[in-house]
């Protein structure tokens, strides 16, 4: 899988953990008022929207502590193994955004092929209830 698409999917999987009625949502809304309600809801992002959030520090002040560690994981595996260049320790990054994101309420089940697509540990994350 392309790292855009996993960024992509990333990103869809936390915005759709998020509390919709809370501040970050509405914050979301405000900040992309092109995008669609629905498209927000479902995290829908262009790569430019998500680097314009990957450098949003009023995003980060709003969002929850365990938003925030799955946020910070999130621009960790972007920047440090979805980039040009793998960081040494990317199966420890990889392990801190499943993790993260399962604290948040994403499940979290087994990719068979997830040994193919850049080497991720064992698990890769497919969807959030």
């Amino acid at each position: 899988m392309p790292p855009l698409h996993i960024k992509l999917g990333l990103m869809k999987n936390f915005v759709k953990a998020m509390d919709r009625n809370g501040t970050v949502f509405l914050y979301l809304q405000q900040k992309f008022p092109l995008l669609s309600d629905a498209k927000i809801r479902e995290g829908v992002f262009t790569s430019p929207d998500i680097r314009s959030l990957l450098c949003d520090e009023v995003f980060e002040r709003i969002i929850t502590d365990d938003e925030q560690r799955a946020w910070h994981a999130f621009r960790e595996v972007v920047t440090s193994f979805l980039g040009n260049r793998r960081a040494d320790n990317y199966k420890d990054l990889a392990k801190e955004l499943l993790s993260s994101y399962q604290k948040l309420g994403c499940n979290v089940r087994e990719n068979p092929l997830s040994e193919f697509s850049f080497g991720l540990p064992s698990r890769e994350l497919w969807f959030c209830e």
